[in-house]
């Protein structure tokens, strides 16, 4: 599976599962680049600065990602938490 191939079935589960469920929280996320099969995300909105952002990286958007597209080795907090 290419990276692009990654990207686009990370995008599907972002806006299908994810998305919905940072929205509920003020926030959002973005994917902003894969990489040898690592994804960067960004997050958004109330996610940004989140003290909660780091577990729900790796414990939330991860594992769910892991899950449902195994090319996944990595995801990566791409977001500025000190800057806006």
């Amino acid at each position: 599976m290419t990276d692009q191939d990654i990207l686009e079935a990370v995008n599907v589960v972002m806006e299908e599962e994810i998305g919905p469920a940072l929205a509920s929280h003020g926030g959002g996320g973005n994917v902003t680049k894969v990489e040898n099969g690592v994804v960067f995300i960004e997050l958004q909105g109330g996610c940004k600065g989140c003290p909660g952002a780091r577990m729900t990286m790796k414990n939330g958007i991860e594992a769910l990602l892991r899950e449902r597209v195994p090319a996944v080795r990595e995801v990566i907090d791409d977001t500025d938490h000190l800057f806006g």
